[in-house]
């Protein structure tokens, strides 16, 4: 529940557009009462024949006579009780006499000062009455129909608004988040977070705030203008209101937890949906379809499962409340039908109403009880949306509360331009806590040098990469630049100062130049070009029809794995960064494009830090030294360029 009243908080900011809708809700909520409690004039004219002015004057002649004869009757009960005064009936009966004879002066008083505005403003035949109110009750439904729109539309867009909000604060989350908390997570728990829970958060908010406003306020209505009918006869119909209490709060924990599990279980379907599709030339270059398809088949069933038991308390929570609702209507019928069969005003010696009851007061009594039980019934719907909101908040926002564990410092230290030496100190780390996957690496990087990294898979070589863009922060020792620790430097200025390319390229589903142009992005078109001519790039790319405006398509699926690395060394070429990393980055180019880029690469990496992880031997004739990881050591090699070459 706190999760969503942080949501209901956010909400609050709008509160403008809130206020508005309530004031629409409440409009339309009065507007339903009234054109319930219409009812009452049009049956008066209709039966008894008769403008409401001579009906309302009738009223007033009966009340008087009716005083009239009370007040004959109460002097008669004092007289008796002054002869015979330890007598006790008499003062009881005097009690209720003196009751019945407020209620019929109140009810005089109210019928005389409502005469006047009946007749400066209906007509005076009854056929024009009626006409009249039922013009009045269609204009009246419009409004409340427009009103309800715009009450429906504000709160829409408030809820779609903090839907927004949120969607971004995942996605800025994600961009932020060391690489161990976002593995956490994954690709496809974050796009399940930024889409279906959020959109359920959403409906969620927005049926607190629409709904749950909405239609209490209708049956508020409704259940106000039956009390000015009879209070006590409406108290009297609310008897079985607390078993519906109980039985909704039943269901909301039921429903609570059903909703939880339900976005559990989408976590994980998606996550196989994502998994498979982006592997799919591997599932089925490996005939893994079957296997796959039983996996995504099992996860659908949990989900299905989940929502099974979900509909059915959702399905409970409608025949409830209905049933209430009826029960209540039910009371209120009988226990009028009583009062008018019989013409009286009590139940069980229960006094109900303080003058008997006319037909037509119950018909409108009936009428605002069942108004109030339209709204009841709806309202199980929206108790059902909010608990599922309540339960996508519960999962958004300790997500949103994760803090990465890669941040900058409060006070970053500045650099010099180039740096100077780059050095791992008494390194250690691992991922799990459990296995060291470095230890113990001492090792100095020069401005300038260019090293390569060798050794087997497993080794440790990404890891070391990782560490030097502060992917990761070791768990003992430390990276510094110039004897400055990366944890005291900007992650930005830091980062600015590398360039990356590795084996598996990333592109994204744009043009050609807009994926080199990543390297910077305020680069001009020559400068991409010249970038992409430096990658031996330009050829192939002036080849395809739209040149560099040519789309690659999903991670650049459109293009050859050669083609995709010569775009992402170039996107590195045009960063001019200080210190060039290339994590097998030639490892899918052919052999002559491979001596051309080796060409570029001696011309480029001057004046600048090259980190090389290959196997290759053209590409490692462009270090001038050589270390070997392996199980998270290093030893140094004996190493000469002009003999590798």
């Amino acid at each position: 529940m706190n999760c969503f009243a942080r949501a209901l908080k956010e909400a609050g900011r709008h509160w403008g557009r809130l206020g508005l809708a309530f004031a629409c809700s409440l409009l339309a909520a009065a507007l339903w009462s009234v054109n319930i409690g219409a009812i009452f004039p049009i049956i008066e004219a209709t039966v008894q024949g008769e403008s409401l002015q001579g009906w309302n004057q009738n009223r007033i002649a009966r009340a008087e006579k009716e005083i009239q004869r009370l007040q004959i009757q109460l002097a008669s009960l004092e007289t008796q009780a002054g002869v015979q005064p330890n007598e006790a009936s008499p003062p009881v009966a005097a009690d209720l006499l003196r009751g019945q004879l407020r209620a019929e002066q109140y009810a005089q008083a109210s019928y005389a000062r409502l005469q006047p505005y009946l007749e400066r403003l209906l007509p005076s035949k009854p056929f024009q009455t009626v006409l009249l109110i039922v013009l009045l009750v269609l204009v009246s439904t419009i409004l409340k129909q427009g009103l309800s729109m715009a009450d429906t539309m504000l709160v829409a867009s408030v809820s779609q608004s903090i839907s927004r909000n949120i969607r971004q604060r995942i996605f800025d989350k994600a961009l932020v988040l060391d690489r161990g908390g976002f593995n956490q997570i994954g690709t496809s728990g974050f796009a399940t977070y930024i889409s279906q829970i959020t959109d359920t958060l959403a409906v969620g908010v927005a049926n607190f705030y629409g709904g749950a406003l909405n239609e209490p306020l209708r049956v508020i209505a409704c259940l106000t203008g039956a009390m000015l009918i009879s209070w006590r006869l409406t108290l009297l119909s609310l008897i079985f209101a607390p078993f519906s209490a109980l039985s909704i709060v039943w269901l909301n924990r039921q429903v609570r937890n059903i909703s939880r599990r339900f976005l559990d279980r989408s976590l994980g379907y998606h996550q196989v949906m994502i998994e498979v599709f982006g592997s799919l030339q591997t599932v089925q270059a490996f005939t893994m379809e079957d296997y796959e398809r039983e996996r995504f088949r099992a996860a659908t069933g949990e989900l299905r499962r989940s929502s099974m038991r979900a509909a059915y308390y959702n399905s409970l929570a409608g025949p409830l409340t209905e049933i209430c609702g009826i029960a209540m209507v039910c009371t209120a019928l009988a226990a009028a039908s009583y009062l008018i069969i019989y013409q009286q005003t009590s139940i069980f010696g229960i006094t109900i109403a303080s003058r008997p009851l006319t037909v037509s007061s119950i018909m409108v009594f009936f009428g605002l009880m069942l108004g109030a039980a339209d709204p009841l019934r709806k309202l199980s719907g929206v108790v059902t949306c909010i608990n599922s909101g309540m339960a996508a908040a519960n999962m958004l926002y300790p997500l949103l509360d994760v803090q990465p564990q890669i941040v900058d410092p409060p006070e970053p230290k500045p650099m010099a331009a180039p740096h100077r030496l780059l050095e791992f100190r008494n390194v250690h780390f691992t991922y799990d806590g459990v296995c060291w996957v470095l230890r113990d690496i001492n090792l100095t990087i020069p401005f300038g040098e260019r090293l390569a990294v060798l050794g087997p898979n497993g080794g440790g070589k990404s890891t070391l990469i990782n560490l030097m863009c502060r992917f990761f922060d070791p768990q003992v020792g430390e990276v510094t630049m110039d004897g400055i620790s990366l944890k005291d430097v900007s992650l930005k200025e830091h980062r600015g100062r590398v360039a990356l390319v590795t084996q598996q390229t990333e592109l994204f589903d744009q043009t050609i130049l807009h994926n080199i142009r990543y390297g910077s992005w305020t680069a001009t078109d020559d400068a991409v070009i010249q970038a992409a001519k430096r990658a031996r790039a330009h050829d192939f790319i002036s080849g395809f029809a739209d040149g560099y405006h040519t789309r690659v398509g999903p991670n650049g699926q459109r293009l050859s794995g050669g083609q995709r690395q010569r775009i992402a060394l170039a996107r590195a070429i045009l960063r001019d960064a200080e210190i060039l990393i290339l994590d097998e980055a030639t490892s899918q180019i052919d052999v002559d494009s491979e001596t051309l880029i080796h060409d570029a690469l001696i011309d480029y990496g001057q004046g600048r830090t090259m980190i090389i992880v290959s196997h290759r031997p053209s590409v490692l004739a462009l270090a001038t030294r050589v270390v070997q990881l392996e199980d998270g050591q290093f030893k140094e090699l004996a190493w000469t360029p002009a003999k590798a070459a």
